[in-house]
């Protein structure tokens, strides 16, 4: 934990602060990143991330539940996606939930949630 603490700040406060807004989630890589470099030199990778779940139903049976996230990570998130994260590979993320809006080709206003990557580390070999 923290050896310090802000001043003034209650520690439940503290703790509550620091993880508001936080994601964190370990599955497989579910296509080849999408990798653009901005004319800014900054760099940004696009990916799916599979996370699976499993449970009995009600006649016993093991069902897998898969959940795909859209991933969103920039310059040296995105360097290390380009270098070493293929399609199948399973990591490990932390970060935070963007919500944005934008207009598609025929102007209709659509909805999309991302995870902005600010830690990854790689797990496992290849899917």
């Amino acid at each position: 934990m923290c050896n310090r603490l802000p001043p003034g700040r209650p520690l439940n406060l503290f703790i509550m602060s620091t993880i508001r807004n936080k994601v964190q989630l370990i599955g497989n890589v579910g296509n080849t990143p999408e990798i653009t470099n901005l004319d800014t030199s900054k760099k940004v990778a696009r990916l799916s991330l599979a996370t699976n779940d499993y449970y009995r139903n009600q006649k016993g049976e093991s069902v897998q539940d898969t959940q795909w996230h859209n991933l969103v990570a920039w310059n040296k998130q995105a360097e290390i996606i380009e270098n070493y994260v293929p399609k199948g590979k399973e990591i490990a993320i932390e970060g935070k939930l963007i919500s944005r809006s934008y207009e598609d080709k025929e102007g209709n206003k659509r909805y999309v949630t991302e995870i902005l990557v600010s830690e990854i580390l790689l797990l496992g070999s290849k899917g």
